[in-house]
């Protein structure tokens, strides 16, 4: 996966980190961490300049996130009941947590979007409840990229220090991007495995 982030970038410019950061918030597996860690690394290397990079990226991720938010909003709040009961295991949720985080949108959905930016999976999947409740599109999309302009460049910051302290860094990024994305996976497996829906954890 490294080397197809690398290849993208390198063959696509800014256009391969807008790319690679909407497909980060279509398909959460794809890290942001590793695509701006790159990203910054590749700002110390002189190739990207640093807010263009920042901009670009917030772009790419604002535009995956309404992508799940046009997906709430078709699905709607009761239509998702059917679906949770068969396939909540698998979304560790159940129908009772589901009314609990409608309520919580209903009342401080912009804050919750603006916090979940900060968060690996909730960053992406926050925006399909923001999409359900109905929350204005307007708003949405201008938490999501005031979140996101935050996380991106404290990442992109981070990718340019070490780029500038360890000439040959990009060696390491391949295993620290399996380290990271095997973290993920072995976190959602334990979700999946420890959890019980309410009523049998009452």
């Amino acid at each position: 996966m490294t080397e197809f982030i690398l290849d993208l970038i390198q063959a696509w410019g800014y256009w391969g980190i807008a790319v690679l950061m909407f497909l980060e918030n279509v398909f959460p597996p794809v890290p942001s961490e590793v695509i701006m860690g790159l990203g910054g690394i590749a700002v110390a290397q002189g190739r990207f300049d640093f807010w263009t990079l920042v901009a670009v990226a917030v772009a790419g991720t604002t535009a995956g996130n309404w992508v799940w938010y046009a997906i709430g909003r078709w699905i709607g709040y009761k239509r998702l009941k059917p679906f949770i009961d068969r396939h909540g295991r698998w979304l560790t949720l159940d129908w009772h947590e589901v009314e609990r985080l409608h309520a919580g949108f209903v009342r401080y959905g912009p804050g919750i979007v603006f916090v979940a930016r900060f968060m690996p999976v909730a960053r992406t999947m926050v925006s399909l409840p923001a999409g359900m409740v109905h929350m204005n599109q307007a708003k949405f999309l201008l938490w999501t990229a005031a979140g996101s302009t935050i996380w991106i460049a404290a990442l992109a910051g981070a990718g340019n220090w070490f780029g500038k302290q360890f000439a040959d860094i990009e060696q390491f990024v391949g295993p620290l991007a399996l380290v990271a994305i095997g973290s993920l996976v072995l976190l959602y497996f334990w979700r999946v495995f420890t959890w019980k829906p309410k009523h049998r954890r009452d």
